[in-house]
C-alpha cells in the first residue's frame, strides 16, 4: 500500500462527560447549601421557641396574680426586670420618667419618634394601678397588649 492508499477519517471528539455522578465540587456545594438551610431552620425554630417561652412567662406571671391590681403590679415588675437589659438604672425610674422610658422603648430611641401609649394612654395604669382597689379587668385587658409587646421587645423576642 502506498501513500495513496492511506484512508483518512474524520476527527472524533470524546463523548461529553455524564451528568451523574457530579464532580466533587458540586457535592461540596450541595453540602454547603444543606448546611446553610439546616442552620437557618435551626435559628428560626430557636427564635420561635424563645418567643413562645417568653410570652408564656409573661402570661403565666400575670395570670397567676389574683386581682386586677395584682396583675398590674405583675406587669410592672416584669417590665422593670426587662428594662434592666437595656439600661441598668431603668428599674429605678419613677413616675413620668418611667412612662417616658416605656414609650421610648429604650434609652437610645429619640422621644420624638416614640409613641405615647404609656404616658398618655392605658399605660398610665402602671404608675399606681398596683395599689388601687378600683382597677377593673377591662383596664388590665387594655394594658396587657402594651405591656406584653414592650416586654417581648426588651427581652429580644419581638
Amino acid at each position: 500500500m502506498g501513500a495513496n492508499a492511506l484512508v483518512l477519517r474524520d476527527i472524533h471528539s470524546h463523548p461529553a462527560p455524564p451528568w451523574w455522578p457530579p464532580a466533587p465540587g458540586w457535592w461540596l456545594l450541595a453540602a454547603a447549601v444543606l448546611l446553610l438551610c439546616a442552620a437557618v431552620t435551626w435559628a428560626v425554630l430557636r427564635r420561635r421557641s424563645r418567643r413562645r417561652a417568653i410570652t408564656e412567662l409573661f402570661d403565666r406571671s400575670v395570670d397567676a396574680a389574683g386581682s386586677p391590681a395584682a396583675q398590674v403590679a405583675a406587669m410592672s415588675e416584669l417590665l422593670r426586670r426587662a428594662a434592666r437589659r437595656h439600661d441598668a438604672d431603668a428599674d429605678r425610674l419613677q413616675g413620668e420618667a418611667w412612662l417616658a422610658f416605656l414609650d421610648a422603648g429604650s434609652a437610645t430611641k429619640p422621644r420624638a419618634a416614640a409613641n405615647s401609649d404609656f404616658s398618655r394612654g392605658h399605660g398610665r395604669l402602671l404608675l399606681d394601678g398596683g395599689y388601687r382597689r378600683d382597677v377593673t379587668t377591662a383596664d388590665v385587658h387594655a394594658l396587657r397588649p402594651l405591656a406584653r409587646s414592650r416586654f417581648l421587645q426588651w427581652m429580644g423576642a419581638a
